[in-house]
């Protein structure tokens, strides 16, 4: 499916992605229009650009199913045509690539309907193991699995952190370079403690 885009009539009066998503998830069954199940949204998120959803299928039985919701975004208020929201939706079903969604919402879904939903969840769930790791201090030493290439050539497995402020950088053993490596929390990497500093 593609992308559907709409200026801000077409959003129903809501004024943010999240809102309007929340409601396209969220109808009952009405038998006039021949639709037995009903679809709510149980929890949902915005991460960046992504919507990520716990979507519960009812019908007047109960629950049947709850599955996760993916929809790439795009939000310009702004934009010169007015047409200021865009969106793809997928479920896990179609196996999306993005897979930074929430533990909460991962919490709430019952058996996945296909191997794509089992491996997106996989996924999702390796994403926030890694994520969730406690953040690296000043001193400590970080070694990777595999040698980190750099965009001046150099390779290296093994780095010393420097935190400056928010940021984590790392420390080539044999300089004083400061190099930042993208999506660190996302990568696979041990940790040395550094020296712990008393007062």
């Amino acid at each position: 499916m593609g992308w559907l885009s709409m200026t801000s009539a077409g959003m129903g009066g809501h004024t943010r992605p999240k809102a309007y998503l929340d409601a396209q998830f969220s109808f009952a069954p009405d038998a006039a229009k021949q639709r037995d199940t009903g679809l709510r949204v149980l929890r949902s998120s915005m991460v960046g650009h992504v919507y990520y959803a716990a979507v519960e299928s009812y019908d007047d039985k109960g629950t049947k199913s709850v599955f996760a919701v993916v929809c790439l975004t795009r939000w310009n208020p702004k934009a010169r045509d007015g047409y200021i929201f865009a969106y793809k939706d997928l479920d896990e079903s179609c196996g999306p690539y993005e897979s930074q969604c929430p533990a909460r919402i991962l919490d709430l879904l019952t058996e996945p309907v296909n191997d794509y939903a089992r491996e997106w969840r996989a996924r999702c769930q390796a994403r926030l193991l890694l994520t969730g790791r406690k953040l690296p201090r000043t001193g400590d030493r970080l070694i990777f699995p595999e040698p980190v290439r750099f965009s001046d050539g150099y390779e290296g497995r093994e780095f010393e952190v420097v935190r400056r402020q928010r940021a984590i950088l790392l420390q080539r053993p044999d300089t004083s370079v400061l190099c930042k490596v993208s999506r660190l929390m996302e990568r696979r990497w041990s940790i040395v403690p550094g020296p712990t500093t008393t007062l």
